[in-house]
């Protein structure tokens, strides 16, 4: 059972971005800018601390999440997407004219067992 899982068209934006960027990350902070949208960096770019969980892994990249954002999604199926418009950060996507966005649905309550959330 995976906690997030990515589209295909998402996908390919993230490989182009690898091929242009190298080593990437994935983090959804719930901050400021767009919010709970995800971000993509590169790796070296994004400072990780202990308020930071791992999710899971999607096209070869690193999911992270804020442990308060968190509490908010962990009862859901994430799925990364993306779409076109500019979103209000310096995620690597923006310049395409694109975003990446989250599409989520609740879990069944075998998956949440599965999961550890209960």
């Amino acid at each position: 059972m995976k906690r997030i899982e990515i589209t295909e068209v998402a996908l390919k934006v993230v490989q182009q971005l690898k091929e242009k960027h190298g080593e990437l990350i994935f983090h959804q902070s719930g901050g400021c800018c767009d919010g709970s949208a995800p971000m993509i960096f590169e790796k070296e770019d994004m400072y990780l601390d202990e308020s930071d969980i791992l999710l899971g892994e999607v096209g070869g990249v690193n999911f992270y999440m804020n442990k308060d954002q968190f509490e908010y999604w962990k009862h859901t199926h994430l799925t990364v997407d993306v779409t076109t418009g500019r979103g209000a950060s310096f995620s690597l996507e923006i310049p395409l004219g694109l975003r990446f966005i989250i599409q989520s649905r609740l879990l069944t309550d075998e998956e949440n067992k599965a999961l550890g959330n209960y």
